[in-house]
């Protein structure tokens, strides 16, 4: 970036504490519009450049006592795509836009129906046969406006799926169907995407990571040919709380791939079961 916009960001910055006393360098959400459209550069423009002229994007002050600024600056440059915007997509959505993820890639072929109401995060009274992708364009603009958003108004399926998910560094599994799920996976596989997968049926759920070179689905669901359409949601429903919980899971696993922490579900399965109290996990291999 040219000098210009460096030196702009540095002025408008301000000295601010953290809640624990510690200093840091500021730049305020207004401060980040008015240079982008001062500079002719885009907001994620400017929130990169700033963290890496060590100045704190003041949206993400409250990550920076747990990320460095190297890491926010990671999250801002990735690409994750998010497949299926319903209860736990329109969640993962929201907490990836929130977390700083730079690029999302949005994928459902879906309208909102009464019966998301009770935990689709992106569905309201005022949107029922609104398209799930205009709904999480509107919301991501919302929250941070500096994040790219691109949107597909279709349903994945073996023929489109590779063109959908180009350059993904990260794809989440968020779909309502195992045979999708399925060829989702394949689909990574081919283009070298780590996939994070959960489901969600009552009050329980799981979620994986699954890298390219991973065994994956099958250890969950076994034969493809042989899995069923639909899993246990469509006899115990789907109840908020677990959706919510699931897509946070989610949505911390997509985090560390991209922070390249080590600490992942990979080749394991995390089972919650909330009417229990019960978190567990246990080996995929």
């Amino acid at each position: 970036m040219a000098t210009g916009p460096i030196n702009e960001i540095l002025e408008k910055s301000i000295s601010k504490k953290y809640p624990d006393n510690t200093s840091y360098t500021s730049i305020s959400v207004d401060h980040v519009q008015k240079l982008s459209k001062h500079a002719g550069l885009s907001g994620h423009e400017i929130e990169i450049t700033a963290l890496e002229q060590g100045v704190v994007p003041e949206r993400y002050a409250r990550n920076m006592k747990f990320f460095s600024l190297e890491q926010q600056a990671a999250l801002l440059k990735s690409r994750v795509s998010v497949v299926g915007l319903g209860g736990l997509g329109g969640a993962v959505t929201e907490i990836l836009g929130r977390a700083g993820i730079g690029n999302l890639n949005l994928i459902d072929g879906d309208r909102f129906e009464d019966s998301n109401l009770n935990r689709q995060f992106l569905s309201t009274c005022d949107r029922i046969n609104t398209p799930k992708v205009q709904a999480a364009v509107e919301r991501i603009h919302d929250i941070n406006p500096s994040i790219r958003v691109k949107v597909h108004f279709e349903f994945l399926d073996r023929h489109n799926a590779s063109q959908l998910l180009e350059n993904s560094d990260v794809t989440v599994d968020c779909l309502d169907n195992i045979h999708a799920r399925f060829v989702l996976e394949n689909t990574c596989r081919q283009i070298g995407s780590p996939l994070v997968s959960a489901a969600v049926a009552g009050a329980a759920g799981h979620v994986t990571t699954i890298f390219p070179e991973d065994p994956g689905l099958q250890m969950i669901y076994g034969d493809p040919d042989k899995a069923p359409f639909k899993g246990a949601e469509t006899t115990l429903g789907t109840v908020p709380y677990a959706v919510t919980v699931l897509a946070a899971l989610q949505s911390a696993e997509v985090i560390k791939i991209i922070q390249k922490k080590n600490e992942l579900l990979r080749n394991k399965l995390l089972i919650v079961d909330l009417e229990a109290g019960i978190f567990d996990v246990m080996g995929l291999m």
